[in-house]
């Protein structure tokens, strides 16, 4: 049940759109993101000086990504790979074992003996979790409990947002809706080819069991490696602590017209924002290398 709240300069319409592993509800988003490129993937970054500013200082430990996977050739659209997947898809929607499927009830017993890790100090946990991760093409992070209490409060009045990912010849844009303790991405190319059949190409699994005790959340995700790859799950995840866990009240109230006020949402205003944090710069030279000098 992905609630999505976008207002796009064409106008927008209140509907509920779904992914498989959520549950299908009824309503899309079509039309709401006219105002964006044909089937709303890609903008051109437009030019503008850098307002420099540090990334905001939340998470006590920074997200950590490890990957050798390839990268996908320059140019390289993902749009009719995904419409093919969706038909095979049709042909074996029973298979949910497949290499592109999420963890039904991904809960922390599933990953840590908890008992035994509630033993451990904070420092001691932090480190348990790096090392189990630090073999996996995942994303994953140790939160601060005050940090994820900011997020929580705002996740209730705010669950889903824009998200941007930088591409070679612009951006990409995700929606981020909230399931409980739990992220959903999809792309918005996905929403509006797929209809109610988009489903998550990204999620990301929050725990907070440990936080009245050890003063901590755990993180980490699954994602579908056919569309997104490590770097990229990681710039999203990025994402959410700078607009869900900013001090800076500016960036906060995206979210907030996002959900509220979507006939005043100006997603150029998302990539603004990204520019300015630095955020996703490493995807942008992945895609475009320098060009040897001689």
């Amino acid at each position: 049940m992905w609630t999505d709240r976008a207002g796009m300069a064409a106008g927008y319409m209140h509907q509920l759109w779904g992914a498989t592993a959520l549950g299908l509800s009824r309503g899309f988003l079509m039309g709401r993101f006219a105002a964006l490129r044909p089937l709303g993937m890609l903008l051109p970054p437009q030019p503008r000086p850098l307002v420099m500013r540090s990334n905001p200082d939340i998470f006590a430990t920074r997200m950590e990504t490890r990957s050798d996977e390839k990268k996908q050739p320059v140019g390289y659209s993902k749009q009719a790979e995904f419409v093919r997947f969706m038909e095979e898809k049709a042909d074996a929607s029973s298979n949910k074992a497949s290499k592109g499927g999420f963890t039904k009830n991904k809960t922390l017993d599933s990953i840590l003996n908890v008992e035994m890790v509630k033993q451990k100090n904070p420092e001691q946990i932090k480190q348990i979790w790096k090392q189990y991760f630090s073999g996996e093409d995942t994303v994953y992070a140790v939160i601060p409990g005050k940090t994820f209490d900011l997020m929580w409060e705002r996740v209730q009045h705010c669950p889903s947002f824009l998200f941007a990912l930088p591409r070679k010849e612009g951006y990409e844009f995700f929606v981020g809706q909230w399931s409980g303790a739990e992220l959903h991405f999809t792309s918005l190319i996905n929403i509006q080819t797929q209809g109610e059949a988009a489903t998550s190409q990204l999620i990301l699994y929050h725990y907070p069991e440990l936080q009245e005790d050890k003063g901590i959340v755990l993180m980490t995700a699954e994602m579908d490696s056919r569309f997104l790859n490590v770097p990229e799950a990681q710039c999203l995840a990025s994402q959410v602590q700078l607009f869900y866990a900013t001090d800076r009240q500016e960036t906060y109230s995206l979210v907030e017209t996002f959900n509220h006020q979507p006939d005043q949402f100006k997603y150029m205003s998302v990539i603004t924002e990204l520019e300015q944090s630095r955020l996703g710069e490493e995807l942008r030279l992945q895609q475009d290398p320098p060009v040897p000098t001689a």
